[in-house]
């Protein structure tokens, strides 16, 4: 049984490289919590999205600032937080990327995607901070 607490935590420089430390980091904890397939794609998926948001938009590529990542768990699900050390943004001035003009765009598909994939997303501190929520019961 999973315990509860913070289990893990990672310091990430700012720059796009770092993106690689996140897919080895999920499938270190994956494998170590025996979280499922289903799991570890949508996981991967959305924290790979919320730290390269972090590294690009937040720290705007950086190298003296520092993305930090921590994983708590419960007994029934896994939370992640990512923080970075940029001046925030209006998550509700973030453009829909559903809506037909905006649907040819290259970007701004990150937040749609974390929302899609995790089970709760929350933003605090400006938009600094992000916590993505997976629930770990079965469906």
């Amino acid at each position: 049984m999973i315990q509860g607490g913070i289990i893990q935590q990672i310091e990430l420089s700012s720059n796009l490289e770092s993106l690689s430390q996140i897919e080895n980091f999920i499938d270190d904890v994956c494998e170590q919590y025996q979280f499922g397939e289903d799991h570890y794609g949508n996981i991967l998926i959305a924290l790979t999205e919320a730290i390269n948001n972090a590294i690009t938009h937040g720290n705007k590529l950086n190298p003296d600032k520092k993305v930090n990542l921590n994983m708590e768990t419960t007994t029934s699900d896994v939370e992640f937080t990512i923080k970075d050390e940029g001046t925030g943004f209006d998550v509700d001035a973030v453009p829909d990327p559903t809506l037909p003009e905006n649907l040819e765009k290259i970007s701004g598909r990150g937040i749609f995607l974390m929302k899609s994939l995790a089970d709760n997303v929350i933003f605090e501190e400006n938009g600094t901070t992000i916590k993505l929520r997976f629930s770990l019961s079965a469906n």
